[in-house]
Formats: structure tokens, C-alpha cells, sequence
């Protein structure tokens, strides 16, 4: 049998995703002007799904919803547990069939392309001004597309810098870098002075987008208001020069080409690399794996450029247009999400909250004078949330932009082409781009 190239394999796998979320909006009853759904003895329910939270947070859900419901007695939870992999495909299912839950867990990068066909309920006329404050703005942005917010954010999580202190004492380097620019004299110092690379940052278009957003971080814009590609400019020139000259001047591992962030783990745990790029809760995996390097290891800030602009992941809850019970449903997501219960999940599941005055908890704020390292990473990451923000912009080709955008970089980086040669790229992605507008015609969204 004839295989069809991978490019069409995608583009209709697109389509057919096109299809269905056209379809199954269009078939969605809107969202009910007033009155809830009662169960037999007059109480309304409230399906609520999650992302892979069981079993470690079953009595934590399970003593949350007991609360919820003795503060609420007309209303009842049905708690629903999604394993990760299988979220996408159930949510886009159930809500095709009328069939979907009241209150579900998501990431905005998917939920946006969800809202984008109307299928959430939109908050701005059911939250007012002092509701909405109480998260995090940056946070909240996250989840709004076209000035319609569409979700309640729920929990984080985000990168810290950590660094081998005996490498960097060693080197003579006095202090953790904190831009992309003082990582360039880090880089060169530690190679100099021990012969080991200062850190490892993944190349292969298939795995982390740490490359992706130092565009972001160090003023590049990826693509326009249109979808365009928008970085053909001095800045965007200057950062693929920055990681080219890196390469070239061998101060990053050559296997950054060819592995994923795995790797930038093993060579940072063998005390091969000075720095390493996680989350704070990844200290403990440090102290299980290399205890000495544990050892050595403190914590700062997440290196950014010319913006200071942090990365962040974010998880929100969303309720279906299709629902019921929409009033029950935001009291529900409203009191998951509030302060007390943030701080709560927060230190129960070693994440961040997304409110303000959970954030701004002495539990993150003022750590003990003997407090773990884990505990001070927390407090790190804790502390640059107000200048976190989802960096990459929610669009379908995402995982293409990426992949464009790498090969470019290795072929500039191997001397395969010059930086300035980028025409070749920024036609693919202007043929990325007309694909997706015609992506969004077939879903009746205009020409």
C-alpha cells in the first residue's frame, strides 16, 4: 500500500480535528439561560474532571469535595479522574456528544483552541472585577482569548536555575547568570577554566521548547496578530547568532543536536555540566540519583533576556457551554481555585498557586533559616511568578514553528547555511500559515 508523506498524514489528521470541533460546536445546546439540572432528590450535580490526579491526591479531592458539599448541600460532586494521555481525545468526545462534564481540568494551550469555537463558558460577565484580581494578571491572561476569558486559573509550575556551586567556585564564577548574556561569559569561563560546559539545552524539534521561548525572553515576537512568522528582524537574527556562536565556539555539548533535555539530567547529575534548568521539586530527584551534586547544588532564578519575562506552565479549569448547572459549576471552580484551597494543593503537591495572596504565603515567602534546598527552589520559583507568563503563543502549528525554527538553528550551527539565509524558512512558515487559515475556512471561520 502506498504511504502518504508524513506532511499529509498531518494535514489531515488537522482537518478531520477541524471538522469535528466545527461539528461538535455547532451541535452543542447553548448554555442555559437560567435554572439548574436537579438530580432525583433535588440536588444539582457537578461532574468535575481531572488530569492524572489519582491515586496520589484521592483523599485530598475526596475531603475537598466532602467540604464543598457540606458548605453546599443542594449541590453534589461527581468526581472524575482522566488519565493524561487520554484527556484530549475523551473532552473533544464528550462534548460532541452532549455529553460533557461540568467543570474540567485543562491547559490553556488547549483549552484556547477549544474557546476559539465557543465551546466554554465565558466568565466576563459572570465574574467581576475583585474576583478576577485575585489571581495572578499575567496568570489570568492565559486564559482569555479575544478579551473573553474562558477559564479559572488553578495551579503552576515553573523553571529555576540550579547550579553546581563547587563547578562554579572552581571557575572563579562568583555568581548564578541572569540573563542569556552573562550565561554566554558563564559558558565561556567554566569551559576555560574546568574543560566541562556550564549547561546542556536541547536542539531536537521534538522536545523541549526551552529554545523556542529565549526568542521570547529576549524580545523576539514569533508571529504576528495573522499568524505570520514576525521574528525575520535584527532581534530575531541576533538570538539564532547567539546560539550559533555557542555552538561554534564549543561551549554546548555537540550531542545538543541530536538528544533531549534527558540528557541535560544525566550530564548535570554526573557533575559534567554547572547548570541545570528544572523545577524546584526536581532537587529531590537530585538528592535520590547523585547526592553529592545534590550537595553542591543551590538555586536561582530562571535566566531570561532583555524582557526578565519567566516561563510558566499553567493548569485552569473550564466549564462547557453545554452545562446544566453553569452557576454550580463556577461555585465549584471557584472554590477549588480560591486562596485557602491554592495553598492547600500547593504544598500538598509541590506546585504554585495562581492568587495572589496564596503566592504571596510566608510557606513561600520567608523559608526557615534551616529550610531544605527544595524548600529555598520553591521560595525561588515563588518569587519570579510576577514576571511569569506563558511565553509561547496558543496556535495549532505550534510543534511546526519548533520544528522550522531548530532546523534552521542546526543548520546554521553546523555551517550548513549562513544566519542570514532564513528565505527558505520564512516561506515553510508562511505555507504553515495558509494552512492554518485554511484549516480555520474549512471550520466556517472565514476566508
Amino acid at each position: 500500500m502506498m504511504q502518504l508523506p508524513r506532511a499529509w498524514k498531518r494535514f489531515g489528521l488537522m482537518v478531520l480535528l477541524g471538522l469535528l470541533l466545527s461539528w461538535l460546536v455547532s451541535c452543542s445546546p447553548p448554555a442555559p439561560q437560567s435554572g439548574e439540572a436537579g438530580g432525583a432528590d433535588g440536588a444539582t450535580e457537578v461532574e468535575f474532571w481531572t488530569m492524572q490526579l489519582q491515586p496520589t491526591f484521592t483523599d485530598y479531592f475526596n475531603d475537598l469535595i466532602a467540604e464543598f458539599e457540606a458548605e453546599n448541600p443542594d449541590i453534589t460532586v461527581r468526581w472524575v479522574d482522566v488519565p493524561w494521555a487520554d484527556m484530549q481525545s475523551k473532552i473533544l468526545t464528550a462534548v460532541s456528544a452532549g455529553t460533557a462534564p461540568d467543570v474540567v481540568n485543562l491547559n490553556p494551550d488547549f483549552a484556547s483552541q477549544l474557546a476559539s469555537k465557543n465551546a466554554w463558558l465565558t466568565l466576563n460577565d459572570r465574574l467581576d472585577a475583585a474576583t478576577q484580581s485575585v489571581y495572578l494578571p499575567k496568570i489570568w491572561q492565559a486564559s482569555t482569548l479575544n478579551d473573553q476569558s474562558f477559564g479559572l486559573p488553578w495551579y503552576l509550575t515553573t523553571r529555576v536555575t540550579l547550579y553546581n556551586q563547587d563547578l562554579f567556585e572552581a571557575a572563579g564564577v562568583t555568581a548564578p547568570p541572569t540573563t542569556y548574556a552573562e550565561l554566554a561569559e558563564v559558558a565561556e569561563q567554566i569551559r576555560s577554566e574546568t574543560g566541562k560546559y556550564a549547561f546542556f539545552i536541547s536542539f531536537v524539534p521534538e522536545d523541549a521548547a526551552d529554545v523556542l521561548q529565549s526568542f521570547v525572553q529576549m524580545g523576539v515576537e514569533l508571529v504576528d496578530e495573522s499568524g505570520q512568522a514576525a521574528f525575520n528582524t535584527p532581534d530575531g537574527k541576533a538570538v539564532f547568532q547567539y546560539w550559533t556562536d555557542l555552538y561554534q565556539n564549543e561551549l554546548l555539548p555537540q550531542e545538543v543536536l541530536t538528544q533531549g533535555h534527558r540528557r541535560a539530567v544525566e550530564l548535570y547529575q554526573s557533575g559534567e555540566t554547572a547548570i541545570l534548568t528544572a523545577g524546584a521539586e526536581f532537587l529531590s530527584t537530585i538528592e535520590t540519583n547523585a547526592p553529592d551534586i545534590a550537595a553542591a547544588t543551590a538555586s536561582a532564578p530562571q535566566i531570561s533576556g532583555t524582557t526578565a519575562k519567566k516561563n510558566v506552565a499553567v493548569m485552569n479549569l473550564v466549564i462547557p457551554q453545554s452545562t446544566d448547572s453553569p452557576d454550580a459549576a463556577l461555585k465549584f471552580a471557584l472554590y477549588v481555585t480560591n486562596d485557602a484551597n491554592q495553598l492547600s494543593f500547593a504544598k500538598a503537591a509541590n506546585v504554585l498557586p495562581s492568587t495572589v495572596a496564596a503566592l504571596e504565603d510566608s510557606y513561600f515567602t520567608d523559608p526557615p533559616t534551616d529550610a531544605s534546598p527544595v524548600s529555598i527552589a520553591r521560595s525561588v520559583s515563588a518569587q519570579q511568578m510576577q514576571d511569569a507568563e506563558v511565553l509561547i503563543p496558543a496556535m495549532e502549528d505550534v510543534k511546526e514553528l519548533q520544528k522550522i525554527i531548530y532546523e534552521n538553528l542546526q543548520a546554521a550551527m553546523l555551517g550548513q547555511k549562513t544566519v542570514d539565509e532564513r528565505s527558505r524558512m520564512q516561506k515553510r512558515l508562511g505555507i504553515i500559515a495558509s494552512a492554518s487559515r485554511m484549516r480555520g475556512s474549512i471550520r466556517g471561520e472565514g476566508a
